[in-house]
């Protein structure tokens, strides 16, 4: 009886499984969309210089600065009727509408302007709404679902945002060659994707509930939290700044998207990119086991071994150049090796949270998932501002006829040699993440302390 109680206790319906995920749906394609995109529409649809790009992402992060240590203390010390976190959902509206601006900028405006534009509508996206998005998603996971469900959650509910990342970059390369042919183009099929995707967004806050409360061990605990206890929390709990680290180095190689010209310039057919993404499907599968496999070992050490893997994919691209078999096996095993580091991190900022407690800390989720999301940002920006600058200095010029062979050959270094790198210096600085091991001691003294609480 006691084991059939703890299977129901962990078990997720489907309905809940869609409602959860349908945000992290949403916000998955606005990201994919820019962070693939963003630049080979400013260089080839709007004329832009790709160094001017980059410094303009790269800009936009010192708002980022600011707003995600606020944004996080905002959602750790909010108090209302709907909740801490689910409140800040809203801005999944925002973001979209954002998102379609940033890509319609009108081609008329002088470079001045439109740099301007781009500056404003990507600051917009990422430095506010993607910031409270990013903030408010730990707090919000681990008061709306017991503890027993939020692996699943997590892992299960990962399929579907892999799935649309995978629909995503099969169809999208494909519209963007029929519809997004000069600037208007791009903003049609930025709108076309904008209005269903927001809907779809803001499904979660309207439907799932914050209904447990992990603050009883720290009575008022949002009234009570201060500024020296951010600075506080950064002398306390190293494992928060070794995953923020983690997570800018990561998402630096996934902004590095040099795919786009990859396969404009090495392939010589940008429909191709799509199939490489296809053969990603095989990968999916692998959400089913992360349960398991969690239990077995531990979210680090997965996210370890993902990272050698990807390192792995990226050698192979080297290799491969123009082979569309070997760059699908390339493209499956990057892929995959991402996905653990992708889906996991709100499973190690709880944890991490669970480790503030345990040292009579705030569990502080918000503030946790802001740095965290800080380091993503920063490291999106840098990786992104990065690509456009090896593009110029190697000398891009956006025109196949005039291309010279320094650029052709940076193409091949980002696609492969570059990122490899980065991956098995990530990967290896995993192996100092210890908090795994005194897991099991600190739920438990912490269960005990939630329950003494409770009773008095």
């Amino acid at each position: 009886m006691g084991k059939e109680k703890k299977n129901k206790e962990e078990r997720v319906g489907l309905g809940t499984l869609l409602l959860w995920q349908s945000r992290a749906v949403s916000s998955s394609v606005s990201y994919l969309l820019i962070s693939t995109f963003l630049m080979i529409y400013c260089t080839d649809a709007l004329k832009m210089p790709a160094a001017v790009i980059s410094a303009i992402l790269v800009g936009s992060k010192l708002i980022d600065g600011v707003t995600d240590m606020v944004a996080g203390f905002i959602v750790d010390k909010t108090k209302t009727k709907w909740g801490k976190a689910r409140p800040y959902e809203i801005f999944i509206i925002f973001m979209w509408l954002f998102t379609w601006l940033l890509f319609s900028c009108p081609e008329s405006l002088s470079t001045a302007f439109k740099c301007v534009w781009i500056f404003v509508m990507y600051a917009l996206v990422n430095s506010i709404c993607n910031t409270f998005l990013n903030a408010n998603n730990a707090p919000y996971l681990v008061r709306a679902f017991k503890d027993t469900q939020i692996v699943k959650l997590t892992s299960l509910g990962s399929i579907f945002t892999m799935l649309t990342g995978l629909i995503f970059n099969i169809f999208f390369p494909m519209a963007m060659g029929k519809i997004a042919v000069d600037a208007a183009g791009w903003s049609r099929l930025a709108l076309i994707m904008a209005v269903p995707l927001a809907v779809i967004g803001i499904l979660r806050m309207l439907f799932v509930e914050e209904k447990y409360d992990v603050d009883s061990a720290n009575t008022n605990e949002s009234e009570q939290l201060n500024v020296k206890d951010v600075f506080k929390l950064f002398k306390v709990n190293k494992y928060i700044i070794l995953i923020t680290l983690v997570n800018f180095v990561f998402n630096f190689i996934c902004n590095l998207n040099v795919s786009s010209y990859y396969y404009k310039y090495i392939v010589r057919n940008v429909g191709a990119m799509g199939l490489a993404s296809a053969a990603t499907i095989v990968a999916i599968p692998m959400a089913f086991a992360f349960p398991p496999l969690i239990k077995k070992f531990s979210t680090s050490k997965l996210m370890m071994a993902g990272f050698f893997v990807a390192a792995a994919g990226y050698l192979l691209n080297f290799f491969a150049k123009d082979n569309i078999p070997l760059l699908m096996i390339g493209a499956i095993l990057t892929g995959g090796g991402a996905v653990p580091a992708s889906i996991l991190l709100t499973l190690v900022i709880i944890d991490c949270a669970d480790y503030n407690e345990w040292k009579g800390m705030y569990r502080m989720e918000g503030t946790m998932s802001s740095v965290v999301g800080l380091g993503k940002k920063i490291g999106s920006a840098i990786g992104a501002g990065a690509l456009g600058v090896f593009l110029q200095f190697s000398g891009y010029t956006g025109d196949a006829a005039t291309m010279p062979s320094s650029a052709i050959v940076m193409i091949r270094l980002l696609m492969s040699f570059i990122p490899m790198v980065l991956y098995v210096i990530t990967g290896l600085s995993m192996i100092t993440y210890k908090l795994d091991k005194q897991l099991p001691q600190i739920k438990a003294e912490l269960e005990e302390k939630r329950r003494l609480s409770n009773e008095e």
